[in-house]
């Protein structure tokens, strides 16, 4: 039995207004960085608001820097249960219309609420997405990067399946929506977020707001975590979602199918394979030959997966060194 966590200030669900905005923020150890997500929320010039932060059983002091913001906050604290459970807690506690998600690390510009629930009502949208920015890396991903404009795009669903490009602190959702969806996904240890997305938002009417307001901090170390674990679980998403939808599958010709899913999780093989991370690369290429994936050219490099480890190794550095052993 999950033990239930302990909420101050618990809410009841609105009644008269249509328009509070519930902003959820989930912490595991994250004091480093808490209060400055918790005054961004703060500090968005959208009037109607609440702010939940989620203490996941945190063992640094994350519990006591979401505590000294007293009733500026609706605190939940629980035993550690991961971060979808997390954000589904606070998702219960809240009591608005609308739902935006910050991750204790992350923040936004002062007017992100203000302009995505203004575009989201105006339109009478069910999400509201923007723009956003990775802080803490250099190079290419520390680009501002704005969504393309979903709104009308002929071919959306197709792309919403192969990927969407908004991360969870990006986007404003309505309540409705989180609830049909089924809220975040527990037993995910990654995806989750797409999974969501997936769920919400192919058929729903969407606004995009063209700028950058949303910051995403990254951190030593998240450049080179498990690649096969996002590869893999970004390709389960995609076939739970197509097998639970199939009138959305049947949209798609069956060669559609295969390029968006199948040869996605071959390409991110591929970049597995190419920067040296074989145990990644194995994961992922047994996982596409399960799922039927042919192809004359690849399979060269493909076959060797199912080979023990050793011997894999022994014929990478061999086709690596034009087919000449060390």
């Amino acid at each position: 039995m999950t033990e239930q966590p302990s909420i101050t200030q618990p809410g009841t669900p609105s009644s008269g207004a249509t328009t509070k905005l519930s902003i959820v923020i989930p912490c595991y150890n994250g004091a480093q960085y808490l209060a400055a997500a918790i005054d961004s929320a703060m500090a968005q010039d959208y009037p109607d608001k609440e702010i939940i932060v989620v203490n996941d059983g945190s063992t640094d002091d994350s519990l006591a820097v979401a505590s000294a913001y007293g009733d500026a906050i609706v605190l939940v604290d629980q035993h550690n249960q991961g971060l979808s459970a997390a954000r589904n807690a606070g998702i219960r506690s809240a009591t608005g219309d609308l739902f935006a998600f910050l991750d204790c690390d992350d923040y936004w510009a002062p007017d992100f609420a203000s302009k995505l629930c203004r575009a989201l009502l105006d339109n009478d949208a069910t999400i509201a997405y923007c723009g956003w920015q990775n802080v803490g890396v250099s190079g290419p991903r520390n680009e501002p990067f704005v969504p393309a404009d979903y709104a009308g795009m002929p071919d959306r669903i197709e792309k919403l399946i192969t990927g969407v490009r908004w991360p969870v602190h990006a986007a404003i959702v309505r309540r409705d929506a989180l609830f049909a969806a089924g809220l975040f996904d527990t037993g995910l240890r990654c995806c989750e977020d797409f999974a969501l997305w997936i769920r919400a938002a192919p058929t729903a009417p969407l606004v995009r707001v063209p700028e950058v307001l949303a910051f995403y901090r990254f951190h030593e170390g998240q450049m080179t975590r498990n690649r096969a674990l996002v590869a893999l679980s970004h390709f389960q998403v995609q076939m739970d979602f197509l097998s639970g939808h199939p009138e959305i599958g049947a949209h798609f010709d069956k060669q559609t199918l295969r390029r968006i899913t199948v040869d996605e999780l071959v390409r991110r093989g591929f970049a597995a394979y190419w920067s040296g991370d074989l145990p990644a690369t194995r994961a992922i290429f047994r996982t596409a030959l399960r799922h039927g994936y042919r192809s004359p050219g690849k399979m060269k490099y493909m076959l060797p997966a199912l080979l023990p480890q050793a011997i894999h190794e022994m014929l990478v550095r061999v086709l690596r060194n034009g087919g000449k052993a060390d």
